[in-house]
């Protein structure tokens, strides 16, 4: 299974960061979504970032919440998606990361959790909802099922617990961008370089920088502020919404934008 260290290796090389897109799984059906995804591998996505389906996803913005809805009424269960992520890595051995939510693992059964989906072919699992002060809860069981750890870091981190973070933290340190949920904004946060320069100052884990990243302009400037990812959500999901009726313009749209920002984020 390829790592995040191998990833990010091989772009550092490359002198660019990692295109890393964010859709929920199962979103707006199983099959379509499993072509998104195909798709944007297709279209460069360097590792995924990918969202099992919850009713009360209290960090995320309205974009995404309708997509856990669409997602939840299509059918999808955390059993569905773990399937799910074994497609995936059928067709491509790519990193992948979920984002989700305490509950889900909770209910499931952590340890169950972690090693089932570790052996599904997942990479991490960033629980939004739980804090580095409450990291003793998954923290042993990830690591015993070999994912690797990730955490977040927002714009008012203090500096000593953003080494706390860093010191826990195996996979990549993910970076808000803003205050507030996720969403597509017009401009990108002015907090981003200063943030990225203060985290690459305290560890040698990668830093990827999400929430608000709506434009290939943004991903340049992250990518010029040292980032070694970049995580594009919403806007992605977005392109979901607003063709379900037309699956190959969603598909072709979809295709278009990660190849846009792909550019963006490449050495000229």
């Amino acid at each position: 299974m390829k790592t995040y260290k191998q990833v990010f290796a091989e772009l550092k090389q490359a002198g660019r960061p990692a295109l890393i897109p964010f859709f929920v799984i199962g979103d707006p059906d199983f099959d379509t979504s499993l072509e998104i995804v195909k798709t944007a591998i297709d279209a460069g996505a360097d590792i995924l970032e990918l969202g099992i389906a919850f009713s009360d996803p209290i960090a995320d913005g309205p974009t995404i919440q309708k997509a856990d809805i669409r997602a939840m009424r299509s059918g999808m269960t955390v059993a569905k998606a773990c399937r799910f992520i074994r497609q995936v890595k059928d067709y491509r051995d790519i990193p992948i990361g979920l984002l989700m939510y305490y509950n889900l693992v909770y209910q499931y059964g952590t340890e169950k959790f972690f090693t089932e989906f570790h052996k599904a072919g997942v990479n991490s699992v960033l629980v939004a909802d739980l804090s580095i002060d409450d990291a003793g809860e998954i923290e042993g069981p990830a690591r015993a099922a070999g994912l690797d750890t990730v955490f977040m870091v927002t714009p008012i981190t203090a500096p000593e617990r953003m080494k706390r973070i860093a010191s826990k933290t195996t996979g990549f340190i993910y970076t808000v961008s803003v205050l507030g949920v996720t969403g597509s904004r017009n401009e990108l946060s002015d907090t981003v370089e200063g943030l990225v320069a203060r985290l690459k100052k305290l560890t040698d884990v990668p830093v990827c920088v999400g929430f608000g990243v709506s434009k290939p302009e943004h991903a340049a400037a992250i990518a010029a502020a040292g980032a070694d990812g970049v995580i594009i959500g919403s806007r992605v999901v977005s392109l979901v919404e607003a063709n379900l009726d037309g699956k190959q313009k969603m598909l072709a749209e979809i295709a278009t934008f990660l190849t846009e920002v792909k550019t963006a984020i490449s050495p000229a």
